[in-house]
């Protein structure tokens, strides 16, 4: 067995064996009290902890998530729209007036909840019966509290708490998640807009090339395979401006959605291009190191897996009782008689089960078992976080590498080559044809330069997650860890 398993379980045992063990109770019993009466609810739902935790990462650009959109945020969402959209300012709408943000924190105070629930008192049970025997009448009263619920609560409580840190986890990393996609969503628009305008173009000066090869074809000074070869390069211009029109309402729409916005909203504008690449790359130093180190999934793992350990010693600690009820009873007789008169019992009831049948040991292998599938679960996070940032690293670096070659190399080579073919045609040594073939590869070149800047600025959001954040696998495997069910003890 696991020494860390064998800890837990033996932990519990060596406890009730202590020569200190009723001072312990009682202490445990006080502690109860206290907790229970300091046990409320966040005012805030718990954003301002989400906001301690991602305030800082450079994927929110400054920006506050806001668990309820008020009449100033709207405003300022207004204002922003009034302006055309750069990445941080549709971070900023987007942490304000998308659902997802509201889901998150929803979802949070729902743990909220739960943590309070789990440190609030157990109700006491009023019970009350009227038997009836010939003239005799019988009430019987009875207040019973459930005893194995009050002396675990402080365990209750503490392990209601662990998981209620592991949601604050969570909920950040929904909200990076979320700047994320808008920050990957705005890159996508603004390419594919400016795609868009210079694919105009290259259909422009496909159009000029085909009507001038018709009016040649038409006089006889061209063939109908040289006017044919004209018209399908027009053709295949418009193909390809109509599959970039589609693209930029594709992706247009997808940073709506992110955004939340709706009616007039719609209507915002986006900048003509994207912003230029960093003249150097950053040292991140190990990224793997900074990956475990500050990586949301992985936190929430390590929170995860050491309340998923002491829901595990309290499981072993009742897996024999689990369930005990005291009370207090009080039992009047009525004789329907001349006298009228009446007899009180008082006394107590304790409700033990008795375990003949059940000895606790499938719930204590659940436990177990949901203990080391949360320890197996902190190893998968920590190697898909090292091996996530060493691919997002490594895939900066090449979409980096290859921005730049266009922006130094391509990109000017390309426009000498243009400036020397207007030369030739200006001196009538290269004709309009060879001048239109230059004009359409350079609308190819500059829209595969726009390319690889989209690429990199993709990669540069990749990674920046990579090392902050979780990945969609790692999100998907702490949401089933985090709706896992509270140890079945001194339940209310």
């Amino acid at each position: 067995m696991n020494p860390f398993v064998r800890r837990q379980l033996a932990g519990p045992l060596c406890y009730r064996r202590s020569s200190s063990a009723l001072l312990k109770r009682a202490a445990a019993l006080g502690s109860a009290f206290v907790l229970a009466g300091c046990a409320s609810l966040s005012p805030d739902g718990g954003a301002a902890d989400v906001q301690a935790l991602v305030g800082n990462n450079p994927l929110m650009a400054g920006s506050t998530a806001q668990r309820v959109p008020d009449e100033t945020s709207q405003k300022s969402v207004d204002a922003l729209l009034a302006k055309p959209l750069d990445a941080e300012a549709a971070v900023r709408i987007a942490l304000v007036n998308s659902p997802r943000v509201q889901d998150a924190f929803a979802t949070l105070q729902i743990s909220d909840a739960d943590r309070v629930q789990a440190a609030s008192l157990p109700n006491p049970v009023l019970s009350f019966s009227r038997l009836a025997q010939g003239r005799e009448r019988e009430f019987e009263r009875m207040l019973s509290f459930n005893v194995i619920g009050l002396v675990t609560l402080p365990w209750q409580a503490r392990w209601a708490g662990q998981r209620h840190e592991a949601a604050k986890l969570q909920a950040a990393q929904s909200v990076l998640l979320l700047a994320a996609d808008t920050r990957r969503a705005w890159v996508r628009a603004v390419s594919a807009q400016q795609s868009v305008a210079y694919l105009r173009d290259a259909k422009d000066a496909a159009e000029a090339g085909a009507e001038l090869a018709h009016r040649m074809a038409q006089v006889g000074n061209w063939s109908a395979l040289q006017r044919t070869r004209e018209q399908l390069l027009l053709a295949d211009a418009a193909a390809q401006l109509a599959r970039a029109e589609q693209t930029a309402v594709a992706t247009r729409e997808q940073l709506t959605r992110l955004l939340g916005l709706r009616g007039e909203r719609i209507g915002y504008t986006l900048p003509d291009r994207l912003p230029p690449l960093p003249q150097s790359a950053p040292d991140l130093g190990d990224v793997q190191a900074r990956a475990l180190r500050d990586r949301l999934d992985v936190r929430s793992a390590q929170a995860q897996n050491t309340a998923m350990a002491d829901s595990l010693g309290l499981t072993h600690a009742t897996r024999v009782i689990n369930a005990m009820d005291i009370g207090a009873v009080r039992n009047t007789t009525f004789e329907n008689d001349a006298d009228r008169s009446r007899s009180t019992k008082r006394g107590f009831e304790l409700d033990l089960p008795l375990p003949l049948f059940d000895w606790g040991q499938a719930r204590t292998g659940r436990a177990e078992a949901q203990y080391m599938q949360s320890a197996a679960r902190v190893r998968d996070v920590g190697v898909l976080a090292a091996s996530e940032a060493r691919e997002a690293w490594q895939g900066w670096n090449t979409a980096y590498a290859q921005a730049r070659r266009y922006r130094d190399d391509v990109l000017p080579l390309r426009k000498k080559v243009n400036e020397e073919m207007v030369l030739r045609y200006n001196g009538m040594l290269a004709s309009v044809w060879e001048l239109l073939g230059e004009t359409r590869a350079s609308m190819l070149v500059v829209n595969a330069g726009m390319e690889a800047q989209r690429d990199f600025w993709l990669a540069d959001t990749d990674l920046q997650f990579a090392l902050t954040g979780s990945s969609p696998g790692g999100m998907t495997a702490l949401q089933t860890a985090t709706a896992g069910d509270a140890p079945a003890a001194g339940g209310h």
